[in-house]
């Protein structure tokens, strides 16, 4: 049987420009979190194998041997990717990585690097008018429950399909 989809029709109590506006915003976040969901799967399981790999480890400079290995593997791999982020992805980015390991950023870098490199992260990032503790709650946050929502979307499509496994491109970029 023959069909044809219809575009999709909105119904709203909004004037027509307000509703324009919510959308784009909508799709701004969406585009947002399609570009910088990789990373963050990437960054989770990278603390998670750092975080396995340190379990064992006693001596303080082992510890940092080992951050300081994986740190300059990372840096090699992320770092023109990451140039290329806008300051809104990288807040995007900020609320995806604390998703995946349920800590904020500046706990993470913290724990990592310490309490001096993560104060002067944290300064770095309220001059760009972000925030470095920001929580991801998307029970009480709305734009968190819109992230919760376009995550689901990738996770559950063919873009995010075991056969195709993530893979973060880093080269020609």
């Amino acid at each position: 049987m023959p069909y044809k989809e219809l575009d999709m029709v909105y119904i709203s109590k909004l004037p027509p420009n307000e509703m324009h506006k919510v959308i784009a915003a909508y799709n701004r976040l969406r585009n947002a979190v399609y570009v910088t969901y990789p990373y963050a799967r990437a960054a989770g399981s990278t603390l998670n194998e750092i975080a396995a790999r340190l379990t064992g480890v006693e001596r303080k400079g082992d510890r940092k041997a080992i951050i300081k290995s994986r740190e300059k593997e990372l840096r090699e791999q992320f770092t023109k990717p990451m140039e290329n982020l806008s300051v809104y992805q990288g807040k995007v980015l900020m609320k995806l990585i604390n998703r995946q390991t349920g800590n904020n950023c500046y706990e993470i870098i913290k724990e990592y690097k310490g309490g001096f490199m993560a104060r002067t992260y944290q300064t770095v990032a309220f001059f760009f008018g972000s925030n470095l503790k920001q929580p991801y709650d998307y029970l009480n946050d709305p734009t968190d429950r819109q992230i919760e929502t376009i995550v689901k979307e990738i996770d559950n499509s063919w873009y995010n399909n075991a056969a195709r496994p993530a893979v973060v491109r880093t080269s020609g970029l």
